[in-house]
């Protein structure tokens, strides 16, 4: 007979033994987890994001695979969407472990009576577990699936694990998680989703090829009435507002993600390798805005043709719009050229900055008189955009009509290397095709490269008082403050605003009713060699923006200049912005001597020509050399189009006397014998050479080849 003490005795090395079984187990678990850790690479493997100063999604790009898998959390979707998802995949989800024992139990008890699966057991981590590691449907990979469930429960907490579900579950094509599933279907966030978007993206995942509704509509209908219907019957969602979206329509089709900026948003990516989320400065109403004017914009020009465009805040350096070309996907514009950052020659939009050095060394005052007449600079000639000259003009109109000599003859005594130099200084240097010649007095009008970001800051320079801003891409960089590299002394760069902003815009130029909130702009246009470059340029006393419109290969593009074609679009832009709280001109700083032409002391009533040769003229009205500025000589042109045939080339003349008689490989065209300019329609491509003759029997010759 057993005694007492025998059986406690077995009970104790019974109890020992499950202890250390159980031991056993622990350790063996967390042995398995240490050396097999939850596999979240699929999870991490995201798509990279660029959103706008206010959160707002601007552009997101592929994960490595090619999907779109925008990360999720439970704060960025509607508390109803999660509502829907638990009740119908996972009610108890709060409140088991992982794996649920009550819908094991029941899905088991029916695969025995009937034969075969029924209905499943799989929670939301289960699924979370399936997603992070895909595997074959077996049963052996279901109980993996259970064990991985238990082992993700216990690493995160719930609003983690679905956060994993929402990011990774599959919604069609390479549409994964919620996220990116709302933006291509309903063009919306998935906070904002109404009930029967909430419900189709419930059901979606269920069968993600054989529901698309941009594929099989009816299938995608049906699947969502179900779950309605079903989390109406369990309580979670009001019968009538059930009813209600089952009569919504479904999606036809997939909307493109979200796409603004994208050449801003491809440059932070690069710049930032790594990081999944990128906040930018950008505006995301400013740069809708900005888009769609540049689309309106491209209908009117031709087909090899683009534009660029850049806002800046100028107290900050903050670029709160972007347009590194007009459209994206435009192979025959080179849409995915960053336009902004293209070196091109600036033409005239460089004056302001020769005349503000001209006022730091007080040799000119804007009242100053200047010549604009025929000039010669050792071998250099230089002629005005327009026929003819004006004679005797003041600084300030000289600037405001952009008249080409005058503001040579001002280069010539700053000092075209010096001007460089203090341009290279404010972190703007100009480029030349032969980095060893020396800067020339040709840099005046365009004899050099820059960009139109560079351009922009140098204006807000001006704007700031002087001080060129740094531009500020992300909205955790540190804006740029008042301090910065010098491009004009406060005095100078007031007398540089005060002349720009007394311009009045051409009717050509702007329509007066963009500008009927009050705001002045002070602005500049430039034109470079052969049409193929016009820029606007201008500020308030809060923005900066710059416009650029030419062709990506630099070709020229005949009759578009600056005052026509680039300043219509920059008035628009401006029109966009919310009026400044103050007038671009301020207060004079302090010394600043603001005179009337007669009251200028007598070394500041003229400028001096200096060491050059006025040209002969028959009056001061003069006549320059013959030559044609359109096409330039040695230029290879493309033929214009209209519509499906080729249309007429455009042959512009300068100098010279009237009448003109305009001949192409010898041959006389059609023309207007008063007129400077002819139209042409070539016959094909090829070489031509195309020549001018004026009533004094001059010629000038272009040999071109037509594309």
């Amino acid at each position: 007979m057993t005694t007492a003490r025998g059986i406690w005795r077995r009970i104790a090395i019974a109890a020992g033994a499950g202890i250390a079984l159980a031991a056993l187990l622990v350790g063996a678990a967390l042995w398995l987890d240490a050396r097999y850790p939850p596999a979240l690479d699929r999870y991490l493997d995201r798509s990279a994001i660029v959103l706008d100063k206010d959160g707002q999604l601007l552009r997101a790009f592929t994960a490595r695979d090619g999907t779109w898998r925008l990360q999720a959390t439970v704060d960025d979707v509607s508390p109803l969407y999660l509502a829907l998802l638990q009740a119908y995949e996972d009610k108890r989800f709060r409140r088991h472990l992982g794996v649920d024992p009550l819908s094991t139990a029941r899905a088991f008890g029916q695969m025995i009576r009937h034969g075969g699966v029924v209905s499943g057991a799989s929670t939301l981590t289960m699924q979370a577990v399936r997603l992070l590691e895909p595997r074959p449907r077996t049963f052996g990979s279901k109980l993996i699936e259970m064990a991985r469930a238990l082992q993700l429960e216990a690493h995160y907490s719930k609003d983690e694990i679905l956060g994993i579900y929402l990011t990774l579950a599959p919604f069609g094509g390479n549409l994964e998680g919620v996220r990116a599933a709302s933006l291509a279907y309903f063009g919306k966030e998935p906070k904002l989703l109404t009930p029967g978007e909430a419900a189709l993206l419930v059901a979606l995942p269920q069968s993600p090829t054989r529901l698309r509704p941009d594929r099989f509509p009816k299938a995608a209908r049906a699947a969502r009435d179900r779950v309605l219907m079903r989390i109406a019957a369990a309580g979670a969602l009001a019968p009538e507002a059930a009813r209600e979206a089952t009569e919504q329509p479904t999606p036809a089709s997939r909307q493109p993600l979200p796409f603004r900026a994208p050449h801003l948003a491809e440059r932070l990516l690069a710049e930032n390798r790594g990081q999944e989320v990128l906040r930018s400065t950008i505006d995301g109403r400013l740069q809708a805005g900005l888009e769609e004017l540049a689309d309106r914009s491209l209908r009117g020009l031709d087909a090899s043709s683009n534009l660029a465009a850049a806002v800046v805040e100028n107290a900050t350096g903050r670029v709160v719009g972007y347009l590194g070309s007009g459209t994206f996907f435009e192979e025959r514009r080179d849409g995915q050229m960053d336009l902004a950052r293209a070196v091109r020659s600036p033409g005239s939009a460089l004056k302001p900055f020769i005349y503000g050095m001209g006022f730091e060394d007080r040799i000119i005052l804007p009242e100053t008189v200047v010549l604009d007449l025929p000039m010669r600079f050792g071998d250099y000639a230089p002629t005005n955009f327009d026929p003819g000259y004006s004679g005797e003009v003041s600084v300030r109109e000289a600037l405001q009509r952009s008249l080409n000599i005058p503001a040579v003859q001002m280069l010539d005594h700053v000092g075209p290397a010096r001007f460089a130099a203090r341009l290279r200084q404010a972190g703007a240097p100009l480029r030349f095709d032969d980095p060893t010649v020396l800067p020339s007095l040709a840099v005046a009008l365009g004899g050099g490269g820059t960009t139109l970001l560079d351009l922009v800051r140098l204006y807000a320079g001006i704007a700031r008082g002087g001080t060129v801003p740094d531009l500020v891409w992300r909205a955790d960089a540190p804006p740029s403050g008042g301090e910065g590299p010098r491009i004009l002394d406060p005095s100078a760069a007031w007398y540089v605003t005060d002349i720009l902003a007394s311009a009045p815009p051409p009717v050509a130029m702007a329509d007066p009713g963009l500008m009927r909130d009050g705001r002045r702009i002070a602005f500049k246009t430039g034109t470079s060699y052969g049409f193929r470059d016009a820029w606007a340029i201008g500020f308030d006393a809060e923005h900066t923006i710059g416009v650029w419109v030419g062709r990506p290969d630099g070709s020229p593009s005949p009759d578009r200049f600056g005052r026509n074609t680039a300043a219509p679009l920059l008035f628009r832009a401006f029109a966009l912005l919310p009026p400044p709280a103050r007038d671009v001109v301020g207060p004079a700083p302090s010394g600043t001597p603001v005179l009337r032409a007669e009251d200028l002391p007598p070394r500041l009533k003229r400028l001096p020509s200096g060491p050059v040769t006025l040209a002969p003229l028959p009056s001061l009205a003069g006549i320059e050399p013959l030559s044609i500025a359109f096409p330039a000589d040695g230029a290879a042109v493309e033929r214009p189009r209209d519509g499906d045939r080729f249309g007429s080339l455009s042959l512009v003349a300068t100098g010279g006397r009237r009448p003109f008689l305009w001949m192409v490989d010898g041959r006389p065209i059609p023309s207007s014998p008063l007129k400077r300019d002819a139209d042409w329609a070539p016959p094909g491509p090829g070489a031509a050479q195309i020549t001018v003759i004026d009533a004094t029997g001059a010629t000038a010759t272009a040999r071109v080849w037509l594309r």
